[in-house]
């Protein structure tokens, strides 16, 4: 049942076995006044020639996920520690670009610039067709928002998704940005995502299965009122952009592969203040809350080591996007 068809005293859509008026109710915001709505794409953004590309580049066609990559070498991971950096690095420089009146396209712009800067590809042109650099996902947006002419407006919360191709492996991250004030609907929304997602990545450690990291992610969510999408979910990443490693952000008791040292994938929770279920646009892309209620989400590209985990998408001194949100320290 939908939060919209809900009665007060009805069991909570969220799972929580409490009254909705004593759960979801009150942190629920209503659909926003202006709904994300689709706006003009600019042309197509040249890559160089000199930049090493995926083999998706030209085709679109990434061909099948495999399995047989899951666990990386220690040469792979020296790349791959190199391109989650060069992510971080275009992450922060194109959040640092955040205000009322930038438009998303001008977002994907530094990105695609800052890529390039550093020997990249940005990964997700023409990835089954994408048409942009970078995904922007605004308010109800859960994911894979394309930019265009849309100015960011006070009280927005936009998530900005980065992947770069470099040296023949992907290095994939996202985080929250908030335009001027927010309301604390939101501002709890994106904090508690924050922690999600580090609680997931605190879960990892070898000999687990995989399901112990939705499984945190779920608990700190439900613990706070918030939706879990579980449409949408973490993956297996190294030369290919995705491979067949799936890594739900909710618990999952089928999802029993075993983590091992030197797996690489991806822990990107998406949680919403209202229903977690989506619709798509017509463009295919775009996912939004069939609500319209707002979503965060925050992503890091990590390794299964020895006694856990660690971060591969941050930079060489050890910082990230993830960080400056709200004033929260660096991780």
């Amino acid at each position: 049942m939908r939060a919209s068809t809900l009665k007060s005293n009805d069991t909570c859509w969220c799972g929580s076995g409490k009254k909705y008026k004593r759960c979801h109710k009150s942190m629920e915001r209503p659909p926003v006044a202006r709904p994300v709505r689709p706006g003009r794409l600019s042309p197509w953004r040249e890559v160089p020639e000199a930049i090493g590309r995926p083999p998706y580049a030209v085709s679109g066609d990434p061909g099948p996920r495999r399995n047989d990559d899951a666990v990386k070498s220690p040469e792979q991971l020296v790349r791959m520690r190199r391109a989650g950096a060069a992510a971080a690095e275009v992450l922060m420089e194109v959040g640092s670009a955040v205000r009322a009146g930038v438009t998303t396209d001008e977002l994907d712009r530094i990105g695609h610039e800052g890529a390039i800067a550093r020997g990249a590809y940005p990964s997700t042109l023409n990835y089954h067709g994408y048409p942009k650099s970078l995904c922007t996902s605004i308010n109800e947006v859960i994911c894979h928002g394309i930019p265009d002419d849309r100015p960011l407006a006070e009280g927005d919360i936009v998530n900005i998704d980065v992947t770069v191709f470099l040296d023949g492996v992907h290095g994939d991250t996202s985080s929250m940005w908030a335009v001027g004030d927010v309301d604390q609907a939101s501002t709890d929304l994106v904090r508690v995502t924050r922690e999600a997602m580090f609680l997931g990545i605190d879960a990892v450690a070898p000999g687990r299965p995989v399901n112990v990291i939705g499984r945190a992610i779920e608990a700190h969510a439900r613990a706070h009122g918030l939706g879990v999408v579980r449409a949408f979910i973490g993956h297996g990443i190294g030369e290919a952009f995705h491979t067949g490693l799936q890594i739900p952000h909710g618990y999952e008791p089928t999802a029993t592969t075993t983590l091992l040292p030197g797996m690489t994938f991806t822990i990107e929770p998406m949680l919403t203040l209202g229903n977690p279920d989506h619709v798509l646009w017509d463009d295919g892309w775009t996912a939004v809350t069939t609500d319209r209620s707002r979503s965060a989400q925050f992503e890091h590209t990590v390794v299964v080591t020895e006694d856990g985990a660690d971060l591969l998408t941050v930079t060489e001194d050890g910082r990230s996007a993830a960080g400056p949100w709200l004033g929260l320290p660096a991780v």
